[in-house]
């Protein structure tokens, strides 16, 4: 009979393609999972936006990139490369076909993945096995963790990994080199246009943290469309005689977002990927919500600080709105600087 040490698995495989958001989320399970099995290789199949969160994490070995964009062939060069490797087991996380196909391709014996009733496209069909059903609204941290209820490891406090080395630290302190002492973060894209918010309520929300607490602010989004969404931000915070702030949108590695969003006394704006870098590095971050939930998708540890635009349609699932993002424009500058002012306090603490 085989003793209990040779039963474990040597070759994990966590199949998660997804977006930033989702990674981050997933993070605390890759440490539970690391904690379980400790002399095991785990390796993070993955595709570029969220890969460089995976740099150095000290619960994952090997990352396996999928290039979505270059085609069918490169994905079966990818399950190739997933094949190759022998995998002992496969916990799936994404809940469709792709991911069902790349955790059969894992050869791993047992597969796990997401009851039926929480997926789609027959993923279910490629995994060996199943966790409990999942409530739909409720988060996604929360529904991830339970892989590791599945695998019967032991509970553990919820960490999410995310660290720089000393040469990111030096880089982030020379970015945010002309910031004048403590500072707000304000995430000022999303992925859908729905979930944006507004340039002068942005605006507002600075100019009354300058002027209650002395806060410097630094604005952060992606190249393209965030910048001219911080350009205008900074045009109306001049006017309100903002000039404490700097413009980082469409500078910023992903990793960057890990120390500038570390280093800020609290974050604010919209459904996104910088919204749970910042939950977890531990800063306070007041989310903005409209087209989707809080309730499946709130930054953790900073659920209380959520603010819902209130209106029949809400929450839609709707990349575009065709009606103005009118949750959006329910949710007024002075209550996400009410709600600014709970994270400081929380901060200070």
């Amino acid at each position: 009979m085989a003793r209990a040490a040779e039963l474990l698995p040597g070759r994990i495989l966590i199949v998660l393609h997804g977006a930033i958001g989702d990674v981050v989320r997933a993070m605390p399970l890759a440490m539970r999972v690391r904690r379980g099995y400790p002399h095991a290789r785990i390796t993070w199949a993955v595709e570029p936006a969220a890969a460089p969160l995976l740099d150095r994490h000290p619960a994952i070995d090997e990352q396996l990139v999928f290039r979505r964009e270059l085609g069918a062939a490169a994905f079966a060069r990818f399950l190739g490369q997933v094949r190759r490797r022998r995998f002992d087991l496969a916990l799936d996380l994404q809940r469709h076909l792709k991911s069902g196909v790349v955790s059969r391709a894992s050869g791993a014996p047992r597969r796990i993945g997401f009851h039926r009733s929480n997926t789609k496209e027959g993923n279910w069909l490629f995994n060996s096995e199943t966790i409990a059903p999942q409530p739909h609204w409720s988060l996604k941290l929360r529904q991830y963790l339970a892989f590791a209820d599945a695998l019967g490891l032991p509970a553990s406090p919820i960490e999410f990994g995310l660290a720089l080395a000393g040469d990111e630290d030096a880089r982030v302190e020379s970015l945010l080199e002309a910031v004048d002492g403590p500072y707000v973060a304000a995430f000022v894209g999303s992925t859908w246009e729905s979930r944006g918010w507004f340039p002068d309520r942005t605006a507002a929300v600075l100019s009354a943290l300058r002027e209650r607490h002395g806060l410097a602010a630094v604005l952060l989004g992606a190249p393209g469309a965030d910048e001219a969404f911080a350009r205008e931000v900074a045009a109306h915070a001049q006017k309100s005689g903002v000039t404490n702030y700097l413009n980082l949108a469409g500078r910023t590695t992903l990793r960057d977002l890990i120390g500038i969003l570390g280093r800020a006394r609290a974050a604010f704006g919209p459904d996104s990927g910088p919204m749970h870098i910042a939950a977890a590095v531990g800063t306070p971050v007041v989310s903005l919500w409209g087209a989707t939930s809080p309730l499946r998708s709130a930054p953790y540890g900073a659920e209380d600080l959520a603010l819902v635009g209130r209106v029949a349609c809400q929450p839609c699932d709707l990349r575009r709105c065709p009606i103005g993002r009118v949750c959006m424009a329910e949710i007024g500058a002075e209550s996400v600087v009410a709600a600014l002012e709970r994270g400081l306090a929380r901060r200070a603490a």
